[in-house]
């Protein structure tokens, strides 16, 4: 049984109660956590809407406290529960059997991080990463795909059927860029970037060529003084826009070579951090595909949008919403097809939108784009109706969703609102809760952080508490050189702590320390905080960081590398005894009794709690919460380790108890961390 079924069960004896007792049915059953363990396991505040509900219903006023005690009476025979007690003017407080539950808890074989996802579930999708392919991945990059994985992880772990999308913007103005650097600035035609694709350096790969070179272009757009040549270069970006789009010719052949090769890179570096995708749904087969014809005629059927003849936006397809108007900065996006033909990014995602919820009536071409050592497969779409399928590799159905979460930072709040209206505004049945933006607010470094990776900060900068990140002027962070510089910081801490272990087993641990430092400190924060990450902190094996759980970890499996092979199952047989024997049971209870014996206990119940933060974080599309609750149960397990030798412990009862919590902790702290993509060291 787990805290959470027993939670349930409970929950229905109190609904059951109320229909028995008052004739009123109850819906939701509130329940409460105590501050103090004194206070109680678990705490329903119910009676007080009971009063007010019986008043409704009779005129008579029954006083939460005398509703309370009627409630104890049915609460008392529940199993597991110890005692109740009325408290206040009405608070029912339940203490659970701590024997009885912890023999139940420690016969619960494992802890699963992930669970199967229950197939009568309707699917939920979530879009993530999203990286414009004409360059390399940046720190504010990670943030989008760290929160998106680990909400991914988390509406696994609580069951629900997802799928994962990577929407690769290949015919988009930033990929033009880069473009017409390789034709205008570099000269070069497509065998010539082959050829210096195969000839790059290792420290130099593709993606990093095109970082440089998108900063090169904007240079080139602005730096003549003749403003009729700066024009006639903006003019190049879009005669490219219009090629690109078009397809089926050598400037979009170019650019598919070019954005192809930067999503490779980009996938490279996501699988540093064991993030991956089920689809790469590529934004040109969505325009070849005539998934945006299809949207755009059912958005003028329905006169979702109009054509302006007059006005700024004049030879315009806009979206006549007015919330969020009145100032130039949102106008824009409104514009649903500009007046020289070419679609905007809401359009687009219109479309795409419409797809994923099963709902434009067309279906992309699939093919595999990338399999993992593990199995996994990394599907894209394509125009090509007969992509060649493996017979033993079936195609999984994508879309079809119920729900979508799209991650993308807060700064596109108002285009995805008009996203989501546009969608129901063209389908009103699916309901305005389909279309979730998962926003999140920017990464920037501080000024500690800018000085290790080498950047020149002026003394005003220096005073910042964070420094802001450009990419069109090539100021910032590649997320390989940053997790590059965390593994070798991580190195040396390792190094100096393990010059035991091989060279191989070094670099393994630094990795593994390196990619939890990172995730953790992108996750600790709620996704509305403005980030300024500092190597120190995030790599601190003190405090609430990633290398301070693992840690943490690292130490409860230590502890069970010392015990005999059969310790975890004689201790879990000796305590289920104690459910049939009364001595046994007596003399666990004695143990988890008194302050000492309620610290172990609070830890055992702490970690029971994995399954509801779990659910929590997935109802709150906050992974914050989770992060804070590793945190917490790392720190409670800390200050047990601290306190109790368990190997040295002679007291066999004494030892049973404190190997079982043990274990139980270090499986639902391993488990917390998996689902925040954090894997657990060997040593550290």
């Amino acid at each position: 049984m787990a805290l959470l079924q027993l939670q349930d069960q409970l929950k229905e004896a109190v609904r059951n109660a109320a229909l028995e007792l008052f004739g009123i049915e109850l819906d939701q059953i509130g329940a409460e956590t105590p501050p103090r363990p004194e206070l109680g396991d678990l705490a329903f505040p119910v009676s007080f809407e009971l009063a007010k509900l019986i008043k409704q219903g009779t005129a008579a006023k029954v006083p939460p406290r005398t509703i309370a005690e009627q409630l104890k009476t049915k609460l008392e025979a529940a199993t597991g529960v110890a005692r109740v007690d009325v408290a206040g003017a009405g608070y029912v407080n339940v203490f659970f059997d701590r024997a009885k539950l912890l023999s139940l808890f420690a016969g619960k074989q494992g802890a699963v991080a992930e669970v199967p996802p229950m197939p009568d579930r309707p699917k939920k999708m979530v879009e993530h990463t999203s990286i414009n392919p004409n360059k390399a991945a940046h720190i504010g990059h990670v943030r989008n795909a760290v929160l998106g994985d680990t909400f991914v992880r988390v509406l696994k772990a609580a069951g629900e059927r997802v799928e994962v999308q990577n929407y690769i913007d290949n015919t988009g103005v930033q990929v033009a860029d880069v473009v017409v650097g390789f034709t205008e600035i570099e000269k070069m035609t497509l065998d010539q970037i082959k050829t210096l694709d195969a000839s790059l350096p290792s420290n130099v790969p593709f993606d990093y060529y095109c970082w440089d070179l998108y900063t090169r272009v904007g240079v080139f757009y602005r730096e003549s003084a003749d403003e009729e040549t700066n024009s006639a270069r903006l003019k190049l970006r879009s005669d490219v826009l219009h090629a690109i789009e078009a397809g089926n010719n050598p400037t979009a052949e170019l650019a598919d070579y070019v954005a192809t090769r930067n999503v490779e890179r980009i996938l490279d570096t996501m699988e540093r951090l064991d993030i991956r995708y089920d689809l790469l749904a590529r934004e040109s087969d969505i325009l070849h595909l005539h998934f945006w014809d299809r949207a755009f005629e059912l958005m003028k059927s329905a006169g979702v949008i109009r054509f302006e003849s007059q006005g700024k936006h004049a030879g315009c397809w806009v979206m006549p919403f007015e919330s969020h108007t009145g100032t130039d900065e949102h106008e824009s996006d409104k514009i649903i097809v500009r007046s020289n033909g070419t679609v905007t990014y809401t359009g687009k995602d219109i479309a795409y939108q419409l797809w994923k919820l099963g709902r434009l009536g067309l279906d992309f071409n699939y093919k595999p784009f990338r399999s993992y050592p593990d199995g996994h497969v990394a599907w894209v779409t394509t125009t090509e109706p007969n992509a060649e399928i493996l017979p033993e590799l079936p195609r999984p159905n994508f879309g079809g969703g119920v729900k979508v979460y799209n991650v993308i930072d807060s700064r596109q709040a108002y285009p995805q609102e008009i996203v989501a209206r546009g969608v129901v505004a063209l389908v009103p049945e699916i309901g305005a809760e389909a279309s979730v933006h998962f926003g999140y607010e920017m990464v920037a470094l501080s000024p500690a952080a800018c000085t290790e990776l080498g950047i020149e900060l002026s003394e005003e900068d220096r005073a910042r508490p964070y420094i802001e990140m450009s990419g069109r002027k090539g100021f910032g962070v590649k997320a390989d050189d940053l997790i590059d510089r965390l593994e070798k910081d991580a190195l040396k801490e390792v190094e100096a702590r393990h010059p035991e272990l091989s060279t191989d087993e070094r670099s393994a641990t630094a990795h593994e320390i390196a990619v939890g430092a990172l995730r953790y400190f992108l996750l600790k924060f709620t996704r509305n905080s403005v980030i300024a990450f500092d190597f120190n902190e995030a790599l601190s094996f003190e405090g609430e960081t990633g290398p301070y759980c693992q840690y943490a970890a690292v130490r409860a499996n230590s502890i069970f590398r010392k015990l005999d092979e059969t310790a975890i199952v004689d201790s879990v047989e000796l305590l289920q005894k104690a459910t049939t024997d009364s001595q046994t049971g007596a003399r666990v209870s004695e143990v988890l009794a008194g302050e000492a014996g309620t610290e172990v206990w609070s830890l055992l119940m702490l970690a029971e709690r994995l399954e509801e933060a779990i659910a929590q974080c997935a109802a709150s599309a906050e992974p914050a919460n989770l992060a804070k609750y590793a945190f917490t149960l790392a720190r409670g397990f800390n200050n047990f380790y601290h306190r109790h030798r368990i190997v040295a412990e002679e007291d066999e009862i004494q030892k049973a108890v404190l190997i079982a919590v043990a274990d139980i902790a270090r499986q639902r702290l391993t488990a917390a961390l998996a689902t925040l993509g954090i894997r657990v060291p060997k040593r550290m």
